[in-house]
């Protein structure tokens, strides 16, 4: 019986990709680089803010100075646009109020920069009351590592691995809830192919928000 929801956010509850790419492309020409089409940002995003850097930078501009400097110039403009255009992708609200009825807690655990992780939660998804936010932190590992998995169950205050779900659109996603050990649901409506996700043969694969409650639900 499934007690505790662990969601990834870029991808997965929010559709993020446009401001992402807007804010990339407008650090790249800040620090004198060319434009990433949206497209690529697909592959690029999900391995944490300096990943993303080190893949939208040129080939021979990838040094740790040209990450930093893509740093200062993304955060402060990203956090003043994130939800331009982001918004969570049909039934998602839906779906936390489904399992909110049922008594189901609910985390987020991404490889978003926590601040920018807490903005988009607390903008538009305000009324919810998750048990955690959980983005990349100074210190802390990126997913795939299941740390993430952890501090969330801790937080929910969730001992038993069989009774956790974790949710997300990628590869990363599906290695981090098979190194937590626990449950994974892979959706189809985000960033990544459907045969990337059932690559990692997941508890389900969902093809719409209302799939992830039929089955919490059902098993209820």
């Amino acid at each position: 019986m499934t007690k505790l929801v662990i969601f990834d956010l870029d991808g997965t509850l929010i559709d993020t990709m446009a401001d992402i790419a807007e804010a990339c492309n407008h650090a790249l020409e800040a620090c004198g680089c060319p434009h990433r089409p949206l497209e690529e940002f697909n592959m690029l995003v999900g391995r944490g803010i300096f990943n993303l850097f080190r893949g939208a930078l040129p080939e021979g501009r990838r040094t740790e100075d040209m990450v930093r400097m893509m740093h200062s110039h993304f955060v402060p403009y990203y956090n003043e646009h994130i939800c331009d255009r982001s918004r969570p992708y049909p039934g998602i609200y839906e779906m936390l109020d489904r399992l909110a009825e049922k008594g189901i807690a609910f985390a987020v655990a991404s490889n978003k920069y926590q601040e920018g992780t807490e903005i988009l939660i607390r903008k538009l998804f305000g009324k919810y009351g998750f048990v955690t936010i959980l983005g990349q932190r100074d210190g802390k590992p990126i997913k795939p590592d299941p740390e993430i998995v952890m501090e969330a169950m801790a937080a929910a205050g969730c001992t038993d691995k069989d009774a956790v779900v974790y949710c997300g659109d990628s590869d990363v996603d599906m290695q981090t809830g098979i190194n937590a050990g626990v449950r994974t649901i892979g959706v189809t409506w985000g960033f990544r192919t459907r045969e990337e996700l059932a690559s990692y043969s997941p508890w389900i694969l969902a093809e719409k928000a209302a799939d992830i409650t039929d089955a919490i639900l059902t098993e209820q």
